[in-house]
């Protein structure tokens, strides 16, 4: 099988202008991305529709495609992309232009998913420990999944799921195995091609997370487990967390 890893990089992030090409131990963001990804599948390209972030993949020697403006999600972008690279693939990979950190064996995870044939979607998971702490699990800005015993999604919730009756919450953590959502994608290319033609669903509105568009459409969600944790960042203050962890990893 061939697999294709697109890269979705913007540069208006409301909450981190310009986040791409910000400066992260000696390389942009973007860079550091693309270097985590390259060689490990048959192809990395990174999706954009600005040519400031065009320029610098060009410049440090990754492959670019311009997409539009008007996407509201990731995902829209990697098929734009897909579409316009000309290549055929088996499995798209979707990985976010915000997480440097991602590592060979999360992508060799989703790609297991794909040795069952019926595999439609990929992503992965990391299990919550009780290290993690009750207010790592109640972020509502780490989802939360839930899978059933072929290891598919049945939600995704930025509340926690399930809820545990008559345990106390400080306990949660000792009786039960939560799964924190980690945003790494994987798609055949048929599906990825209907997925983003969908309309967007009443789960997904409700929660602002796209991938309850899929499942409330009837699609299955594959979940594959990694015991690594990763920094993605969202915001200025992640990149000083991203600087700290990415020191720790060179001591």
């Amino acid at each position: 099988m061939r697999y294709i890893g697109i890269i979705p990089a913007r540069y208006a992030s409301t909450r981190f202008p310009a986040k791409p090409l910000a400066m992260l131990g000696g390389k942009q963001v973007i860079e550091r991305v693309y270097r985590q990804v390259e060689g490990r599948l048959d192809e990395a390209i990174v999706a954009t529709d600005d040519h400031r972030i065009r320029e610098a993949v060009e410049a440090f020697g990754g492959k670019v495609v311009m997409t539009g403006t008007h996407h509201k999600s990731g995902t829209d972008r990697v098929q734009e992309a897909y579409e316009k690279w000309g290549q055929a693939y088996d499995v798209i990979v979707n990985i976010q232009g915000d997480e440097p950190f991602i590592q060979p064996q999360q992508l060799e995870a989703i790609k297991a998913c794909f040795q069952e044939p019926s595999t439609q979607i990929a992503t992965l998971v990391k299990p919550f420990t009780e290290d993690d702490g009750i207010a790592a699990l109640r972020n509502p800005n780490s989802p939360k999944v839930v899978v059933d015993d072929k290891m598919r999604a049945l939600y995704f919730s930025r509340s926690v799921v399930p809820y545990l009756r008559g345990v106390e919450p400080d306990e949660w953590l000792a009786h039960h195995t939560f799964y924190k959502h980690i945003g790494l994608y994987a798609y055949r290319p048929e599906v990825l091609r209907e997925i983003t033609a969908l309309p967007q669903s009443p789960l997904e509105m409700a929660e602002s997370l796209e991938q309850l568009r899929w499942l409330q459409a009837g699609y299955h969600i594959q979940v594959g487990i990694s015991e690594v944790e990763t920094i993605g960042i969202d915001t200025p203050e992640d990149l000083v967390r991203a600087e700290e962890f990415l020191r720790k990893l060179k001591d």
